[in-house]
C-alpha cells in the first residue's frame, strides 16, 4: 500500500489560500481553533520566518512548483485570464508554466503517482499538466465555497458541497485508491480557504455563527485604514471604517481557516489509519499572507496600490511534518523561503536537483538537513527576497528594505527596533550606508536570476490581475485602480 521504503516517502503537500502566518492557534492568535494545524506543529517543525516568493496567489503558487521567482517564469499577477473560464466570460486557455519544469513532474518521472485537488490557478484548468496523472482542480481559483465550478480530466461538473469537504473528500478518495499501489504518491491538497468570499452564507453556519456569537476578535491587529488600500468590489467594499463589517468579515475569514483545518484533521487521520503517518511528509503552507486590518490593509500584496511588502502580506504560514523523521514541536527561524521547496523537497526524497540544468536557474537552497534534525546557525548572511511586478524587497532577520521601480516610493524598517513595520526609515541618515547595500544586493540579485523578458520591475503590474503570457502580443495586466478613499 503505497510507499512504506522510508527512503522514499510519500508526500502530501497542503496549500491554503490568504491565510496569514498569524493566522494559526500555534502562531498565538489564541481566538482562532487550528487544533489539527497545531498538531501538525506539535509534531513536526513550524517555522516563523517563512517568506511567499510573491505576496499575491498565482504567481506564488508558480514558484512553489517551479522553485523560480516570477521574473523567471513569468507568472507576476493573480491570473485574470487564460484559466478558460473568467468573469468576463472568455474562454481562452494559457498554459502559463509550458517549458518550465516542476518539482511535481520530476517526482513523477522518478516513480511517484503525483495528484491535484483544489486549486490550480496557473492557467488551463482542465488540462492536467505539471506532471500530476490525478486532476479534479477548481475552474479558476476562487468564488462561492458551495456549488463551485471544477474540472476533472477535462470534463466540467459542479461540486456538491461546502468547498474544503469536497476538495478534501476527492483527496481521499484518492488516496484510497492507492492502496493497491506500491508506488510512493505525492499529494497536492490546494484549498481556497480562506480566500475571499467571508459572507455566513458561504461557511458551515456552526463555525460562523460561533465565531460571530462568541469571538470579540482582540488578538487580530486593527489599524486606521491605510491611504493606498485599493476598493475591491465584493470583497472588501468599506471594510475598516465599521466595527460591525469587521466583525462579520473575520467571523467569515476563521471561520473559513477553522473549517479547513477540521478537513486538514481528516487526511490526517487517514494517514494514521492507514498506518502511512510516519512514512508520509506533509508540507503545511499558505500561497501567500493576509493583511485583516493589519496596518489598516485588508488584503495581501495587492490589497494596496503601490503594492505592499509589510510582513502580513510576504510571511507565510508553513509546518513540515513527518513523526519519528523530522523533529517534533521544534519552531525554526532562520528565514526560508517558497523557492526553497523544490530543492529541498527533491533533495529529501533523494532524487537531488541537478536534473538537465534546472538547478542553475533556481534561486533557492535546500533546507532538507533540517528537516533531518540539523540545527543551523544564522551568521546574518542570509536574505530573503519577494517580487510584485516593480515592486521588490530584501530583508534580513532585523532589516527590510524595499524598492519600488522606477523611482519609488522606497521603504527601510528597522526590525530590531520597529518589528510591526511601523515607521519608514529611509530617510533616516543613520542608515544610509546599509540602505545603498541592501539596494545593491537586491539589484545584484534579481540581475542574476530574472529572465529580460519577464523582468518584473519593466512590467505595468497594478494588482489587477494578468491577462496573458508577459511579451506576448496582448496587453499582459489589467491596470483598473480605484482606491478606497475614492469611493
Amino acid at each position: 500500500m503505497a510507499s512504506i521504503d522510508p527512503k522514499q516517502p510519500n508526500i502530501v503537500f497542503i496549500l491554503s489560500d490568504d491565510q496569514g502566518a498569524w493566522a494559526m492557534n500555534c502562531a498565538g492568535t489564541p481566538e482562532l481553533r487550528t487544533p489539527n494545524l497545531d498538531r501538525l506543529a506539535e509534531t513536526g517543525i513550524r517555522f516563523e520566518n517563512f517568506f511567499c516568493a510573491s505576496p499575491v496567489c498565482s504567481p506564488a503558487r508558480a514558484s512553489i512548483l517551479t522553485g523560480q521567482i516570477p521574473s523567471q517564469h513569468g507568472v507576476q499577477d493573480f491570473l485574470r485570464e487564460g484559466n478558460g473560464v473568467n468573469v468576463e466570460g472568455d474562454s481562452k486557455t494559457i498554459q502559463y508554466l509550458a517549458g518550465r519544469t516542476t518539482y511535481t513532474e520530476i517526482l513523477g518521472e522518478n516513480g511517484y503517482d503525483v495528484a491535484l485537488s483544489g486549486k490550480w490557478h496557473i492557467g488551463d484548468s482542465a488540462t492536467p499538466q505539471a506532471g500530476f496523472a490525478y486532476w479534479n482542480v477548481h475552474t479558476t481559483g476562487s468564488g462561492d465555497y458551495y456549488n463551485a465550478p471544477m474540472f476533472t480530466d477535462g470534463e466540467p461538473y459542479t461540486s456538491d458541497g461546502y468547498f474544503s469537504d469536497v476538495i478534501t473528500d476527492n483527496a481521499i478518495g484518492y488516496l484510497d485508491d492507492q492502496k493497491s499501489s506500491d508506488k510512493p504518491f505525492s499529494l497536492n491538497v490546494h484549498y481556497t480557504a480562506p480566500h475571499a468570499p467571508w459572507g455566513r452564507e458561504q461557511h458551515p453556519p456552526e463555525i460562523y455563527d460561533d465565531y460571530f456569537e462568541n469571538c470579540k476578535f482582540e488578538s487580530v491587529r486593527w489599524d486606521p485604514v491605510h491611504p493606498d488600500q485599493l476598493h475591491k468590489e465584493g470583497a472588501f467594499g468599506s471594510i475598516g471604517t465599521s466595527p460591525e463589517e469587521r466583525h462579520q468579515v473575520l467571523s467569515g475569514y476563521f471561520a473559513a481557516v477553522t473549517a479547513m483545518d477540521l478537513n486538514i484533521g481528516r487526511l490526517i487521520d487517514w494517514l494514521e489509519a492507514n498506518d502511512l503517518r510516519d512514512n508520509t511528509l506533509i508540507v503545511f503552507t499558505g500561497d501567500n499572507g493576509m493583511s485583516m486590518g493589519h496596518h489598516g490593509i485588508w488584503g495581501k500584496g495587492n490589497g494596496t496600490y503601490p503594492a505592499n511588502m509589510y510582513d502580513t502580506a510576504v510571511k507565510v504560514p508553513t509546518i513540515i511534518s513527518r513523526p519519528g523523521h523530522v523533529p517534533e514541536g521544534r519552531v525554526e527561524r532562520n528565514l526560508l523561503s517558497h523557492y526553497d521547496l523544490m530543492p529541498t523537497i527533491l533533495d529529501y526524497v533523494r532524487l537531488g536537483y541537478t536534473i538537465g540544468n534546472v538547478r542553475d536557474s533556481l534561486p533557492g537552497t535546500s533546507f532538507a538537513g533540517v528537516l533531518d534534525g540539523e540545527v543551523v546557525v544564522d551568521d546574518g548572511s542570509v536574505v530573503v527576497l519577494d517580487e510584485y511586478g516593480p515592486t521588490r524587497m530584501i530583508r534580513t532577520k532585523s532589516l527590510k528594505y524595499i524598492h519600488r521601480y522606477p523611482d519609488g516610493p522606497h521603504e527601510f524598517y528597522d526590525l530590531a527596533n520597529d518589528p510591526n513595520e511601523v515607521t519608514n526609515a529611509i530617510d533616516d541618515i543613520a542608515f544610509r550606508s546599509i540602505i545603498r547595500h541592501m539596494k545593491n544586493q537586491l539589484q545584484e540579485w534579481f540581475d542574476k536570476y530574472a529572465e529580460p523578458e519577464r523582468d518584473g520591475s519593466k512590467q505595468a503590474v497594478k494588482g489587477r490581475g494578468q491577462l496573458d503570457i508577459v511579451g506576448g502580443k496582448e496587453e499582459a495586466f489589467a491596470q483598473d485602480v480605484t482606491f478606497l478613499r475614492d469611493v
